[in-house]
């Protein structure tokens, strides 16, 4: 991607799951590996390079590149899986990471695998939150009953446990490389994990296990992956045993509400942590290279996170999955040597956009994502007002729809967007074919324009 302004490097964020860790044998700790440093650089953020209608950035970003956050957080302790740069002179905004949360067999703390992204700061109303996640339907999946009644966190891993699986996969051409966490979806043996967790193997038909809560191993094969959302559906045969997981629904959450985080944090199988949602509807960028970068539209919570809790639940006091843990924030200072782990600062993606895609793969073996056809700026000096389209493309629905090169986009159906992150997760959250609107600004006068959106498959 074409460099944009000089930012200083600053909080990094890592998805609990991505270049994952092996179970940690007994014994002492290993010692961490040392990462290779990379000086940050920005790039100038599109919403489609190549592809006449596509909304994903397309340009590569290299480990080490980080793009702003808006606006910072309070300081936070380093979690940092390679040293960290040298601020630049005079600023004093940190900029945002996020980095997949999977252990690998030589770590026994830190990530695998240069995941870079942003992080968008801006909070709405209840009503704003909610109307972000998709509509889903449960009725075609068989699921477990949820409790009558809020339990204690004791009664909810009682629960959830049964539910939940550890994934241990090739990575980097070992197996059992790498583990993370899934849990059953339904009654046919399919199990939902994050794509970070999988790619590797499933790139270079590597083996894939899920190992339940008694210890029993048995091989996973992959259904589909959706690297835009960062999500895998695996199938296990003969798994009539597993119990699937009940499903909740992200939009009932409120912020303060108790969570339970379960995985298999650096290997440590039906590991259970627990927490509060301590923010909804977070923009999170994750992804190492442009083919699979993922836009979250997360629910954050304090559980404690770490590497190889990706893709394992997040879940209610009624043992009910109200996201999928995917990220974790690390701090811009310090170095491979001082990782902390938690810093709690974790995310996660809403059920309802897990469902949505997994029904997806599930129906066709792959997921399709909404895209406008327009390129739209996610890096430099923030915006904080709304996203400016940098070019639109060709054909494609924002051409159709009248968007125009220069449009500050403030609303999409009535939800505010602050910047260009905010805008592609807010489109994310539809759905191919449906029309959505959105709120402009052009040359000091406000419209509203109707953009229908188009699909690709990722």
């Amino acid at each position: 991607m074409n460099d944009g302004p000089d930012q200083d490097p600053g909080q990094r964020w890592a998805p609990p799951g991505d270049g994952a860790t092996p179970p940690v044998p007994p014994g002492p700790p290993m010692e961490p590996v040392e990462p290779t440093s990379a000086d940050p650089s920005h790039a100038e953020p599109v919403f489609s390079d190549t592809a006449p209608i596509q909304t994903s950035v397309v340009e590569p970003v290299a480990p080490g590149a980080h793009r702003a956050a808006y606006p910072p957080p309070p300081p936070t302790q380093p979690l940092a899986p390679s040293p960290a740069a040298s601020p630049a002179a005079g600023r004093n905004r940190p900029s945002g990471w996020v980095w997949p949360v999977v252990a690998a067999t030589a770590l026994v703390v830190g990530v695998v695998g240069g995941v870079v992204g942003g992080i968008g700061y801006a909070q709405w109303d209840d009503e704003e939150q909610r109307a972000t996640v998709p509509t889903v339907d449960y009725a075609d999946l068989e699921t477990q009953a949820p409790l009558e009644k809020p339990g204690s966190v004791a009664r909810v891993a009682q629960e959830v446990l049964p539910s939940t699986v550890q994934i241990v996969a090739e990575f980097e051409g070992a197996e059992a490389g790498a583990t993370g966490s899934g849990f059953v979806l339904d009654d046919k043996g399919h199990v939902v994990t994050n794509n970070h967790v999988v790619a590797d193997a499933a790139e270079n038909d590597g083996p894939i296990e899920i190992v339940d809560q008694d210890g029993n191993r048995q091989n996973a094969t992959v259904v589909g992956r959706s690297p835009v959302y960062d999500l895998a559906v695996l199938h296990v045969a003969g798994a009539e045993d597993l119990k699937p997981a009940a499903l909740g629904k992200s939009r009932a959450l409120r912020v303060g509400e108790p969570v339970v985080a379960i995985g298999a944090p650096l290997g440590l199988s039906s590991t259970v942590t627990s927490g509060i949602v301590s923010a909804l509807n977070r923009p999170v960028t994750t992804g190492s290279t442009a083919d699979d970068s993922s836009y979250i539209n997360a629910i954050q919570t304090d559980a404690a996170i770490n590497p190889g809790n990706s893709g394992g639940p997040l879940v209610n006091l009624k043992g009910q999955v109200v996201g999928v843990n995917s990220a974790i924030a690390t701090n811009g200072g310090g170095s491979f040597d001082d990782e902390a782990g938690n810093i709690g600062v974790g995310f996660a993606i809403p059920v309802e956009q897990v469902i949505t895609t997994a029904q997806q793969i599930l129906d066709s073996g792959e997921a399709q994502y909404p895209v406008i056809g327009a390129r739209v700026q996610t890096g430099g000096p923030a915006e904080y007002d709304g996203a400016t389209i940098d070019e639109v493309l060709a054909d494609s629905p924002a051409q159709d729809a009248g968007l125009e090169n220069g449009d500050l986009v403030t609303h999409v159906n009535g939800v505010r967007v602050t910047d260009g992150i905010g805008l592609i997760v807010a489109i994310r959250t539809h759905l191919p074919g449906e029309t959505i609107e959105f709120t402009v600004t052009r040359d000091g006068d406000e419209q509203t324009i109707a953009v229908t959106l188009d699909g690709e498959v990722g």
